[in-house]
Order: structure tokens, then sequence, then C-alpha cells
């Protein structure tokens, strides 16, 4: 099977680059969205042969996440299940005959840090989430987390020790989630590759300047390692701030 995660920075303006004509060649058995920017009828999509999901922010404008799948799932939920996290559209979970699905779209902690406290609360309940859900079958997750997890996977690793997205705290919980039994499949399949990322600023013509930071994944549970076969960062495909990313996977 074939997924595709990417956070488009707004459906509405990724649909105006192109969105469509890659969506169509890439041919995922499940595309993920986060970011969408919408609220429910402001966007219509007409994707034959896919079930469709989308998780909407009370905000206007603000976070939402989508699932578009080939294959209809057993049973389909929206968030956490506590209410706290439930408002800005960040999770959606497909439950399928051999595994979980999910996609998030992981808080940022914001300029100061004024959200990291939040940040850390949100991390310890999405943990939580999904060790409970690996009771009953395997997770795959993936979406834009908003961490470089390594030195290796920032371009600029010293200068951003203590923003958004780097602090020690925010790496520390992704290392929980490997430490609980989870793989970070680039990594896996790529431990040393360097200079692959998956989001750059649109300032300081970073892109050009490929001065990026890797902060969309997907991540499965151990149980899965066999049947990994591949991971990628489609850093050639434009149309967003971030890049698709992708998983390959027998199950």
């Amino acid at each position: 099977m074939k997924f595709i995660s990417w956070n488009v920075n707004g459906i509405r303006a990724a649909l105006k680059k192109g969105f469509m004509d890659y969506f169509n060649e890439v041919d995922a058995d499940i595309f993920c969205l986060q970011e969408t920017k919408c609220q429910e009828g402001q966007v219509e999509l007409d994707l034959e042969g896919y079930y469709q999901y989308w998780n909407y922010a009370v905000k206007k404008g603000y976070s939402g996440t989508a699932i578009f799948t080939k294959k209809e799932p057993l049973s389909v939920s929206y968030g956490l299940g506590i209410e706290e996290h439930d408002t800005e559209g960040r999770v959606i979970t497909l439950e399928f005959d051999k595994f979980y699905f999910i996609t998030v779209y992981t808080p940022n902690s914001q300029t100061d840090l004024k959200r990291l406290d939040y940040r850390m609360k949100w991390e310890d309940d999405f943990l939580a989430y999904i060790k409970e859900l690996e009771k009953t079958k395997p997770v795959i997750y993936c979406g834009d987390l908003n961490v470089a997890h390594k030195e290796i996977d920032l371009k600029n690793p010293k200068n951003n020790r203590k923003n958004a997205g780097f602090t020690d705290e925010e790496r520390s919980k992704f290392s929980t989630v490997v430490d609980n039994g989870f793989i970070d499949t680039f990594r896996y399949f790529y431990p040393d590759q360097e200079g692959i990322y998956s989001w750059w600023s649109y300032r300081f013509n970073a892109r050009k300047n490929n001065a990026g930071w890797r902060i969309d994944y997907f991540v499965t549970s151990s149980s899965l390692k066999e049947n990994l076969v591949d991971a990628k960062i489609h850093t050639e495909v434009m149309g967003s701030d971030h890049c698709p990313v992708e998983l390959k996977i027998n199950i």
C-alpha cells in the first residue's frame, strides 16, 4: 500500500497550485492532509474512488485535517476524546481490519514558546491515545508533527536550539514515542541521510537554499517493521511550504 501525507498550508490555496495534478498522479491508497484551513462546505473535492473524512477547527481558517482512502474503514473517529484538544481539528483515526491509521497535525509551540506547556500535555495525551489503540491492533500515524527530532533533521540546529520545533522538551517527547515501540520510518530506512527536509520557511529563500526542517513523518508500531517497504520525502513537489511524505508498506 502507498500512503501520502502533506501539510498543504490551506487546501484552497493548494488547489490553485496544482494539488489535483499531484493527487491524481501519485494514486495513493490513503492520502492525508494537514492544515487544511477551511470549514465544512468551503471546499468540494471530486475524488472518484475515495472516501473522504474531514476534521475542521472551530476557529475559521485555522488548522484542520483530512483523509482520503480507497478502502472504506471499519470505523472513523475525530480527535482524541479530550475536550481541550478537540476544537482544532487535529486528529482523524480510521480503523481497518489489520491496523489503525491516524493523521495528526501536532500543535506548534509558537513564538516565545508560549504554547509549549500545552504542547507537552498534548504529547502525553497523544502517546496515551496511540498506546491504547495499539492494545487492539498496530498503529500507523502520519502528519506534521512540528518537531525536528535530531540535529540531522534541520539545516541549522545550533541556531534553532531553543526555537519552537527544536526545543529539548519537544525532541524528548518524540524520543519517548520511539522508546515506546514506534518507528520513525524515514530514519529506519535512511538513518544517516542528511539534507532531506519537508518544510522550509517562506522567508530568506529558505527552500532555494534548502535551509529546511524534517517535521513531517510516518510513524508505525514496531510490530510492523517487517512490513515496511520504503519511506520517501518528495522535496520536488511544490504548492506548499511543506512537501509530501510517503510510506510504502505491505499490509
